[in-house]
């Protein structure tokens, strides 16, 4: 099969196809023929040398896919050969075939094209646990999503919006900020030109919000807790701008707040099973009547994965960019 190997640590170029051979599921896996994958900021880290794959992981970059199950290893009892799935992995993605721990493999939602299905797993997976699981974000509640325009950002304003929240979000211009309304955020915060916690607390009479998740890290991080209200919770799932802060934690003490740091690529497979179970549940639905759906901005052949991780790190997508192999 042909796959994407990084070829050293560096810029986009260091991602190179090359022929790898196919993989056998193990037990209580699938192999899927891959048919598109979805691009994240953790592959970019990876290809940096900033992210490595957990032990025993592919050293192929691609933590989410949708296709077709071309062969099924023992124990697996749910999925049948032709089934069309997507799935959450931690590696792999970047291939024409990636194999996917059975647990973590959920049914394509009828009439889903593959690219918009392969752009599901990675940002509702996230977006569930941190902000509904671990934040408990509650209807009626006000949610912070920072990268409004990112593919979690995307997920997160919806899903927020479908269940009641009242939802404000940051983005780097006026016309993505506006895309983020269409979304479903009732407030955008162009954070190139506006102070994202004076507007808030002016769009709050100072309350400030009951949740923040934050992908940011840095200065972010006070400013964060400078706008929580009493029993706010704050998720950190990245650091785009560092992972060290100075901070004044009297606020955490005075409101007992609480912050959490989260990742998903290391947990074992029974947790991201049980989030998977929880996003078929929950999500699937959403996805079905019309209420949410994948925000893809552009597909680029599997061969192409470099011109796709430089378009990422330009910042002028909005949404999810989708690597094909058809």
């Amino acid at each position: 099969m042909t796959a994407i190997e990084i070829v050293g640590k560096g810029g986009p170029e260091v991602l190179v196809p090359a022929t790898r051979p196919v993989p056998t599921p193990g037990q209580n896996e699938v192999l899927v023929k891959v048919a598109a994958a979805g691009i994240n900021r953790p592959d970019i880290m990876q290809r940096q040398g900033r992210y490595p794959p957990p032990p025993g992981v592919t050293d192929i970059p691609g933590l989410e896919i949708a296709g077709v199950v071309a062969a099924i290893g023992p124990g697996v009892k749910r999925w049948n050969l032709g089934d069309r799935v997507c799935a959450l992995v931690a590696g792999g993605g970047y291939g024409e075939y990636c194999l996917a721990p059975a647990p973590q493999v959920l049914p394509i939602p009828n009439g889903l094209m593959f690219t918009q299905a392969a752009a599901l797993p990675e940002t509702t997976f996230t977006v569930w646990t941190n902000l509904f699981e671990t934040a408990a974000l509650a209807t009626d509640e006000r949610v912070l999503i920072h990268g409004g325009s990112g593919g979690i950002g995307t997920t997160g304003i919806q899903l927020a919006h479908a269940f009641g929240a009242t939802v404000y979000t940051t983005a780097g211009s006026e016309e993505k900020c506006a895309a983020c309304r269409d979304l479903g955020a009732d407030l955008a915060i162009n954070h190139q030109t506006q102070d994202f916690g004076a507007v808030i607390k002016d769009a709050t009479n100072g309350e400030g919000v009951d949740v923040i998740l934050d992908m940011v890290g840095g200065a972010y991080v006070q400013r964060g807790i400078d706008i929580l209200r009493p029993g706010g919770r704050m998720v950190l799932i990245s650091f785009l701008l560092g992972s060290k802060a100075d901070l004044d934690l009297t606020p955490v003490l005075r409101n007992r707040l609480s912050i959490f740091g989260s990742t998903l690529r290391a947990r074992p497979v029974a947790e991201k099973g049980a989030i998977a179970a929880s996003v078929e549940q929950s999500v699937w639905p959403l996805v079905a009547a019309g209420r949410f759906s994948s925000v893809i901005d552009r597909e680029f052949p599997l061969a192409q994965a470099a011109q796709a991780h430089a378009y990422m790190e330009s910042g002028a997508h909005f949404g999810k960019i989708v690597l094909t192999t058809g």
